[in-house]
């Protein structure tokens, strides 16, 4: 699965593993921590994993190659990059809308984030492009900083600094990416960023799937309602990071996931475009059509024994 450690896109898993919810299924889920989304992509490729958790970009970047081992992706987690564009406060009377940000100075974590590409597919929907920006790698860390020096007009900020600019009003909402419907508002369609994927040529057994995706409606229904200090007592230390910081980032994080880890073939397509207008895809890669790379009839098998609400 890809770093890092506190990712809130990746912390359904963690928190199936840490409270039993695979073990539970009858599950030995074994949970190794990537650098990068690339990582976990090359490790399902290569067949070092049963199954990866990482985004569907860097699934079609880095992910399997041949025909046969094209991914499945068999439990969606999140519609884009869990950010938001905010524009300083300093700045937010003359910066009112994404078209006002051509020729300034817009702030994001590192070069080539997964966020680039919806950023950049925001911009193409107000008619401008991401080479009319002077676009800045401040760190994730950073940003705030950044920002509130004056050294960046904008910038993508992570939870919970979004969150936190925002109601203490030091910055100004432009575009939201951290819900699905808030995605869906921003760009006029949906998307899937962070997913679980297998491999289609040694795709684990449906009934193992199915309890795979029970295991994961259960962590994400949990992350709705429990309370920081419960999930951080049986959260590794890594994971967990300081504790107000986790209390704070799972507080923001609420609503970020996919609705029962559902995603449409419109969802995958709308994402593939994001992804190539960005940045090309390899000359050689063959993407199976969107249908193909979903296998969610072990999930919905799952939501149909569920008791009911």
């Amino acid at each position: 699965m890809s770093g890092p450690a506190t990712s809130p896109q990746y912390l359904p898993l963690r928190v199936a593993a840490a409270e039993g919810d695979f073990a539970r299924e009858g599950l030995d889920v074994r949970l190794r921590t990537t650098r990068a989304e690339s990582g976990a992509a090359e490790a399902l490729a290569q067949g070092q994993a049963d199954l990866a958790a990482t985004t569907l970009e860097a699934m079609l970047r880095f992910g399997p190659r041949q025909p046969t081992q094209h991914a499945s992706l068999v439990f969606g987690l999140t519609a884009a990059p869990p950010c938001a564009l905010v524009v300083g406060a300093a700045q937010a009377a003359a910066v009112r809308v994404v078209d006002d940000l051509a020729g300034l100075r817009v702030g994001v974590s590192t070069p080539g984030a997964p966020e680039h590409a919806w950023l950049g597919w925001l911009l193409a929907r107000a008619g401008i492009s991401v080479a009319q920006l002077h676009v800045v790698s401040v760190g994730t860390r950073g940003l705030v900083a950044a920002l509130e020096a004056g050294e960046i007009h904008a910038g993508l900020a992570y939870e919970p600094d979004a969150t936190r600019l925002l109601a203490e009003g030091r910055a100004r909402l432009l575009a939201d990416f951290r819900t699905p419907a808030a995605v869906a508002r921003a760009l006029g369609a949906g998307s899937v960023n962070a997913a679980v994927f297998a491999r289609a040529d040694r795709r684990p057994a449906d009934a193992d799937l199915a309890r795979v995706a029970r295991a994961l409606l259960a962590a994400v229904a949990r992350l709705r309602t429990a309370g920081a200090e419960a999930l951080g007592a049986g959260l590794p230390a890594r994971v967990v990071g300081a504790p107000t910081e986790f209390e704070a980032r799972l507080a923001a994080s609420r609503d970020l996931w996919l609705p029962d880890g559902l995603v449409s073939t419109e969802q995958v397509k709308q994402t593939i475009v994001i992804v190539r207008s960005h940045t090309p895809l390899p000359v050689s890669l063959r993407i199976p059509g969107a249908e193909r790379l979903l296998h969610l009839e072990p999930l919905r098998s799952a939501l149909k024994a569920r008791p009911a609400r």
